[in-house]
């Protein structure tokens, strides 16, 4: 579906189900729109220009506000997903595995497109308490739209099983990047991938999203070097406050350790650490990791080893980032995510090039097909399971 966000007397501004910005004359738009009419099979619905973009010409504010619009109805409706399980699919091979589950390249049997299937079981999710957050983890997939974050596809569910379908993303991790091949980024690097989680989480908080556990583990990396943040298990539709207890030890910002209330100023810290651990090659707490109640009392104490070798605006940006005192911590302040954006170490950034994906990506991963998994680790595939014959948990699951 394609929208009409702003017209003038000569000009459209569309965005599609994608959350594409174009710009173009009305007369183009015309002949697209005749052209898909007398051709419907050869033109795809969002198909109206080769190339769509973020305009500059368009202020972002209104691009967010239309993103809020977008999101809110979304949120306030629900689809239950068919009981077909993955039957209109063929399972390739295991892309991860946990205790939920698996995650599984398919390929859909009428087609020529692939998907990660995130493989959930029912009793798994029962048995650990997990019902509220996988039923949240699928309509947060569900509303969101946004270049740098993973969305839904398609989702079912059978006796045995839920299953979310997401686009497959085959340049791999960025932790496994990162920590395998080249340890450290340069800040330019850094700069890059930064700047896309950036704009990733100043998404979300418009439209109201908590994220909770930014690491370089939930972020892929696509064909053309961009970056896709993944796993919103812990995301959360906040409007003021909550107080859950969530996210991964290194990354807890100090008023969830603390059980305090707290709001988007939790993402801005762990996007501290994160740009810290881009460049430094470990997070700053990561000297304490052994002992994780030592590691919590630094991090309530702000107490870390700033490298030598960051440039003194890398220094400035983590510094306001990683602040205890949340009446200093960038993000959270005044000029909300302004104080991000607009910082000397972003200074660089193109964000409408970045948006676009006119920027040359440092790394872009080398794929041969949609069926190369060489950078991805591998997983033993395991024993055909046993399938119920009676539906588990069905009035748990209904309304999923």
């Amino acid at each position: 579906m394609v929208q009409i966000l702003m017209s003038s007397s000569d000009e459209i501004i569309l965005i599609d189900k994608f959350c594409k910005i174009s710009l173009f004359k009305k007369r183009e738009y015309g002949k697209a729109l005749m052209a898909r009419k007398e051709n419907p099979g050869i033109y795809p619905k969002a198909d109206y220009k080769s190339q769509q973009t973020f305009s500059p010409s368009l202020d972002y504010e209104t691009v967010l506000i239309k993103f809020r619009e977008d999101f809110n109805k979304r949120w306030e409706s629900n689809t239950v997903s068919p009981e077909t399980g993955l039957e209109g699919f063929d399972e390739k091979a295991t892309l991860g595995a946990g205790s939920f589950g698996r995650v599984v390249l398919v390929k859909e049997k009428t087609s020529i497109r692939y998907f990660a299937a995130k493989i959930l079981l029912k009793d798994q999710i029962v048995r650990t308490k997990q019902v509220s957050h996988v039923h949240n983890e699928k309509k947060v997939l569900e509303c969101i739209r946004f270049p740098f974050l993973i969305y839904l596809e398609f989702a079912t569910k059978d006796y045995d099983c839920l299953y979310l379908g997401l686009p497959f993303i085959n340049g791999g991790e960025l932790f496994t990047y990162h920590r395998n091949r080249v340890r450290k980024f340069n800040e330019k690097q850094a700069r890059f991938y930064a700047a896309q989680v950036f704009l990733g989480l100043e998404y979300m908080h418009n439209v109201h999203l908590l994220y909770r556990d930014l690491k370089p583990e939930n972020i892929l990396i696509d064909n053309n070097g961009y970056l896709k943040i993944t796993d919103f298990g812990f995301a959360k539709k906040v409007e003021t406050r909550t107080m859950t207890l969530c996210g991964t030890p290194e990354y807890l910002p100090p008023e969830i350790i603390q059980s305090k209330p707290y709001g988007t100023s939790v993402d801005w810290w762990s996007f501290g650490v994160l740009v810290f651990e881009l460049v430094a090659g470990n997070s700053p707490f990561s000297p304490f990791s052994k002992d994780v109640m030592v590691m919590y009392a630094k991090i309530c104490e702000g107490e870390y080893k700033m490298p030598a070798f960051f440039s003194a605006q890398l220094r400035d940006l983590v510094d306001h980032l990683l602040q205890v005192d949340l009446s200093k911590r960038y993000g959270n302040l005044t000029n909300g995510v302004k104080d991000i954006k607009d910082h000397a170490w972003f200074k660089p950034i193109d964000w409408y090039g970045l948006l676009n994906q006119e920027i040359a990506a440092p790394y872009v991963p080398t794929v041969a097909n949609m069926e190369d998994l060489s950078n991805f680790d591998k997983y033993p595939e395991p024993k055909p399971m046993h399938k119920s014959k009676t539906n588990r948990h069905g009035e748990v699951f209904a309304n999923f």
